[in-house]
């Protein structure tokens, strides 16, 4: 066919016009395709990270990445992603704080290689605070945090009860993926808690005829105790000391235990009836009243040889001790005085400031 005579066009122009209709399409496609493995593709600021509730697709994560921080084309993205063949991508924690390709960064969200998160847990705490504190940086909620401390079968599993079971959690920093269910959780930190404290010291604990949970227990005492780390291994040797004379512990820690919150104990607290008890019951509570540390644990374990029997507490956060009785109670009218001082003070402050 004779194109000029019967279009009106020539051969050469029409051929033309597709070369540079092709070479046009050509540079678009490469330019394109060029974006897949360029490393400027997406880019994110340090600590910069998303979260994807659950396994979603383009358009869900398109949603996720506009309240993000993380710089995008969309158009690029919505034309780059079924190229590469991600359609779908994987619920999880991911951080993004340098720069990637598209490649790199849709590949990571499907294969769901996610990165892991940081979980503190501090020492003398709650078991209400754990499981709160727990929630704020995992996918979970504090009550499935709390079942699991209340599950019969797995504490029957453990051989542990509630309270052995959050002894072993211990303070520590740990770096754990997002997904982890909260047994899961609980379970990294056991696993801990046997690396660093069971294997560890487990000469230790045969050598002073006490099982660990006994251990724990006394560790816990000496965490809420003393705020003083130089004064553990003395508070520890103290309770010890008690033990082996038959003597009741009377540690305030297991009362605070006992009526269910840290604060000025009364007289009436005391008289509590109540299995933890110490004030009423010889020897050891029934399990730990809190979290301690590992510090904590080595001083119960590695107490200071003294024979003292009774402290009381000081004006600089710490204790006095004494090895008698009548010793004590001349200290602690001294600590009473200076109690009794600082409630005048604060009064007479009180008075002054409602005159003004």
């Amino acid at each position: 066919m004779n194109f000029e005579n019967y279009f009106g066009f020539r051969t050469r122009d029409i051929v033309y016009a597709i070369a540079i209709v092709f070479f046009i399409f050509l540079i678009t496609f490469l330019s394109r395709t060029s974006r897949i493995s360029k490393s400027q593709a997406v880019i994110g600021t340090k600590n910069t990270h998303i979260i994807l509730q659950d396994d979603v697709n383009l358009d869900s994560l398109i949603s996720i990445l506009e309240s993000s921080q993380i710089e995008y084309d969309e158009e690029e993205l919505r034309w780059v992603s079924p190229l590469l063949g991600w359609r779908n991508f994987k619920k999880g924690y991911y951080k993004f704080d340098g720069e990637y390709s598209y490649n790199e960064f849709l590949t990571k969200l499907a294969f769901g290689s996610q990165d892991p998160v940081s979980i503190t847990i501090l020492p003398g705490i709650t078991v209400e605070r754990f499981a709160r504190n727990l929630s704020r940086e995992m996918s979970f909620d504090s009550s499935e945090v709390m079942s699991v401390f209340n599950d019969s079968l797995f504490l029957s599993s453990k051989k542990l009860s509630k309270e052995q079971l959050f002894g072993r959690m211990l303070p520590n920093t740990y770096d754990v993926y997002w997904t982890l269910s909260s047994e899961q959780t609980i379970e990294r930190v056991l696993s801990e808690f046997e690396s660093r404290v069971i294997g560890p010291y487990k000469n230790r604990v045969d050598s002073l005829d006490y099982s660990i949970d006994d251990i724990i227990a006394m560790a816990s005492i000496v965490e809420w105790e003393a705020n003083i780390e130089d004064e553990k291994p003395i508070v520890a040797g103290l309770y010890w000391n008690r033990l082996k004379r038959r003597m009741h512990l009377q540690a305030d820690p297991t009362i605070s235990f006992a009526v269910g919150e840290r604060r000025r104990l009364l007289l009436a607290d005391y008289k509590v009836e109540h299995p933890f008890n110490t004030y009423i019951y010889l020897g050891l509570p029934p399990g730990p009243v809190t979290n301690p540390s590992l510090q904590t644990i080595r001083a119960t374990l590695y107490p200071d040889d003294h024979q003292f029997l009774y402290m009381v507490a000081n004006p600089e956060g710490g204790h006095i001790f004494n090895r008698t009785y009548e010793q004590h109670l001349e200290d602690a009218e001294k600590w009473r005085a200076w109690l009794r001082q600082q409630y005048r003070i604060k009064r007479q402050r009180e008075l002054q400031e409602s005159e003004d």
